[in-house]
């Protein structure tokens, strides 16, 4: 059986550069031997079978082919169902769940080795909340991410590039995985 992955690319479609459409991406995705491509909304989010059994090589298949189509290359980050499935199920804010909006997942791609946490608590307002759990980092902030100082200083304080999706990107994507 083909495993099924989910990619959450960082830094496309956004405030318009780097742009790729969708349909361009699941005929890039098809080119590599991905089947069953799904993809939601515009911000580079897919999920897929695929035979290729090495995320790190499949990743870096899937940005030297986006580099070679459109002229830049994105960061690709990979999770095979069931890790996406345990991230969800060790979320340490379900009441959030409530307010899609307010939680979000930063998927880092690789391990903090050195996180200064300190600097991202000083960082957090009054209503929100963090959790760095292996290379995933957790924030609920229900007064909005686009107002959080702390969202916008993860990859700094963590020392590693992460890609973020909030709970309804998140909880569609697993539905789209489920097929």
């Amino acid at each position: 059986m083909m495993p099924s992955y989910l990619a959450f690319l960082r830094g496309i479609n956004v405030g318009g550069k780097h742009k790729l459409p969708m349909q361009e991406l699941i005929a890039i995705l098809e080119s590599l031997g991905c089947t069953n491509v799904k993809t939601y909304i515009q911000s580079g989010n897919a999920a897929f079978d695929c035979k290729q059994r090495n995320r790190g090589k499949l990743a870096a298949e899937i940005t030297a082919a986006i580099e070679a189509n459109k002229g830049f290359a994105p960061l690709v980050l990979l999770l095979e169902q069931h890790q996406l499935e345990a991230i969800v199920a060790a979320n340490p804010f379900p009441a959030a769940q409530d307010d899609p909006k307010s939680l979000h997942f930063f998927f880092l791609t690789a391990p903090a080795k050195k996180p200064d946490l300190a600097a991202l608590e000083k960082l957090t307002a009054a209503d929100e909340s963090f959790l760095l759990a292996g290379n995933l980092f957790y924030l609920h902030a229900p007064s909005g991410i686009g107002r959080s100082k702390l969202a916008e200083k993860v990859d700094r304080h963590l020392g590693v590039a992460t890609t973020a999706r909030n709970w309804r990107t998140v909880s569609k994507m697993l539905e789209l995985a489920g097929k």
